[in-house]
């Protein structure tokens, strides 16, 4: 019986020392993954700054490039976004380019598409290229279902956004930049679903028929920051 009993005490023992040893290697793996995270989350936080900065260097640039030019443009200090009236595109309710519309893109896309992809670096931190169709929340004549009225508008906002891009192309940008356009360029229609608003509240009819040329960042990724960081410190 005392044989038994000290033989169930050995088993025992041995497996506490099992326990603790997978208790140590758990909490080591967890310190070290913490490490791993502080370290990811700092590359982010850095990374994400560049971002903005190159978005604000290539603002300014896009800015000062197009006041030389003589084009008037709204655009984003912070993200090189632009607005471009309807009326300096269209005529009125039409998805079809105006003279003045293909003159003003003539003058306009080939800075914008030069300025653009000339840095390297921020085309490579840019995912695309959003032309955006936006137009106002104006009824059209004989028609009171509000989601057909939103859907009119949505076609006609994706057809003005896609004549823009179509255009865009037959402009003198330098012609190196085409494959990447054509990989980055992306056509949305917005329908009416953000206007442009007065300091009290009010739809800016005006302003909501617009064309916007938006740049979209490459999302950065967490997990890949972390094994890029554990690959840089094993080496």
């Amino acid at each position: 019986m005392g044989l038994k009993l000290k033989q169930k005490s050995a088993d025992l023992g041995d497996n506490n020392i099992f326990w603790t040893t997978m208790s140590d290697l758990m909490l080591g793996l967890a310190i070290i993954f913490m490490v791993l995270f502080v370290f990811a989350m700092t590359g982010f936080t850095q990374q994400n700054l560049e971002q903005k900065k190159q978005r604000m260097e290539m603002s300014k640039e896009l800015i000062e490039n197009l006041k030389k030019a003589n084009i008037k443009a709204e655009v984003d200090k912070m993200t090189g976004d632009i607005k471009i009236s309807d009326l300096d595109l269209f005529e009125v309710g039409s998805y079809t380019l105006s003279p003045k519309g293909k003159a003003f893109l003539d003058k306009f896309a080939p800075i914008y598409i030069n300025t653009i992809f000339e840095k390297k670096d921020f085309v490579s931190n840019t995912e695309s290229i959003l032309v955006q169709g936006h137009t106002d929340s104006q009824s059209y004549a004989g028609i009171s279902n509000p989601d057909e009225q939103y859907l009119r508008n949505m076609s006609l906002s994706l057809e003005r956004a896609n004549s823009v891009a179509n255009y865009i192309f037959k402009t003198g940008y330098n012609k190196q930049y085409n494959e990447q356009l054509k990989k980055k360029l992306v056509v949305e229609g917005k329908s009416f679903s953000e206007p442009v608003l007065t300091d009290d509240g009010k739809e800016d009819y005006n302003k909501s028929r617009r064309v916007e040329l938006r740049l979209k960042a490459r999302s950065l990724d967490i997990t890949d920051l972390m094994f890029q960081k554990a690959n840089r410190n094993a080496k």
